[in-house]
């Protein structure tokens, strides 16, 4: 088979590249499109270089599809909806796989653009998504991203040369670009933390979209602290920072889910920066995008309404890491699935059996 996965933002890479493992392990080939956009296309190219991966660079949609028609590939992958789609059908079939398992509306809008099949997580989630689209093909297959942590290959950071301590629990600090909480941390907040390993990981628009010059100037000074070490802009997976730390602080993010389904604890931090269009009399604007949930995760481990309620809250969840056990069971099933590290490789037995069948439609 010929796989091409469409990579219309860098941070789709880690849900992709454990299902492209599997595929080239299996022996088909598979090729990588790319976009010219407002993101830094250098750190894009480095990040691919780091890989060992190619990819074919495009500056919109109109021109990949272009070459996906030209190409006529057996499956196009994508992390979001698209147009065209009608088109590609013509030649290629596809199947969707979102970037994430967050608690926003557009997990499940994305499926607006009806694919050949979309791979689901967990159980709630396929049944709500079969709800909205009742005449769509989805399959339940479980979270690909988390398959090398559960196989045991994620090899992890190397606390020596970082210069962080085994024998400290380790703090995991993974915020979003926005709504984001990174701008209300203090810059000494590393101080206030030093019996902890603080590892954070920044969602990939901090680095490359200039609007977020602000949360660089903080990262940049938070690294200067000896017991942190912030991921640099080529470091687009989580996995390595998840597999060494014992509590997680986030917002409303795929991060809890994810982290959450390790059985660990997390801190939802309910309080963020907000840009001026959702600020005053455009709150309303906030509440739409980001309150009306098709998940609520209230339960998923402790909530902060500020900062100054971190401290005790970690030490809290750390000294009893069971408390929101049941919960986070209860997370895992409804929305990540199946914990056996075999999501990619049920994926890839779709993907070959289906075309081993021939089936034509989309």
């Amino acid at each position: 088979m010929h796989i091409i996965f469409d990579t219309r933002n860098i941070y789709y890479l880690p849900q992709y590249l454990p299902i492209y493992r599997e595929l080239v392990g299996r022996g088909h080939k598979c090729d990588f499109v790319c976009y010219r956009n407002k993101d830094d296309e250098s750190q894009s190219l480095q990040i691919f270089s780091n890989l060992n991966l190619s990819a074919h660079w495009f500056d919109n949609r109109q021109h990949a599809m272009e070459y996906y028609l030209a190409e006529k590939a057996n499956w196009v992958f994508f992390g979001s909806g698209v147009n065209f789609i009608d088109q590609l059908h013509r030649v290629s079939r596809s199947a969707q796989l979102g970037h994430g398992i967050g608690p926003k509306p557009s997990y499940y809008h994305k499926s607006d653009t009806p694919m050949t099949v979309r791979f689901i997580e967990g159980e709630l989630r396929l049944k709500v998504i079969k709800s909205m689209y009742p005449d769509d093909n989805f399959v339940q297959v479980g979270y690909s991203k988390l398959d090398p942590l559960l196989q045991g290959t994620e090899l992890g950071l190397e606390y020596a040369e970082l210069g962080l301590d085994d024998n400290k629990s380790t703090i995991l600090y993974a915020p979003t670009f926005n709504p984001s909480s990174l701008e209300c941390f203090p810059n000494n907040w590393p101080k206030d933390f030093g019996q902890y390993n603080i590892l954070i990981k920044p969602h990939a628009f901090s680095y490359s979209r200039a609007q977020y010059h602000g949360q660089r100037r903080k990262l940049k000074n938070w690294a200067r602290f000896q017991n942190v070490y912030v991921a640099d802009a080529s470091e687009v997976s989580l996995l390595p920072f998840m597999k060494h730390a014992d509590i997680l602080l986030s917002e409303a993010s795929s991060t809890l889910f994810e982290f959450a389904a390790l059985d660990r604890p997390v801190i939802v931090c309910d309080f963020y920066k907000l840009k001026w269009f959702y600020r005053g009399p455009f709150r309303y604007r906030f509440d739409r995008r980001f309150r009306q949930d098709n998940v609520v995760y209230a339960d998923i481990g402790r909530h902060i309404s500020c900062y100054r309620e971190l401290a005790q809250a970690i030490e809290s969840e750390l000294d009893e890491p069971k408390r929101h056990q049941v919960s986070r069971a209860q997370y895992t099933r409804d929305h990540v699935g199946v914990m056996d590290g075999l999501a990619s490789k049920r994926i890839v037995d779709y993907l070959e059996q289906y075309t081993e069948a021939g089936l034509t439609s989309r």
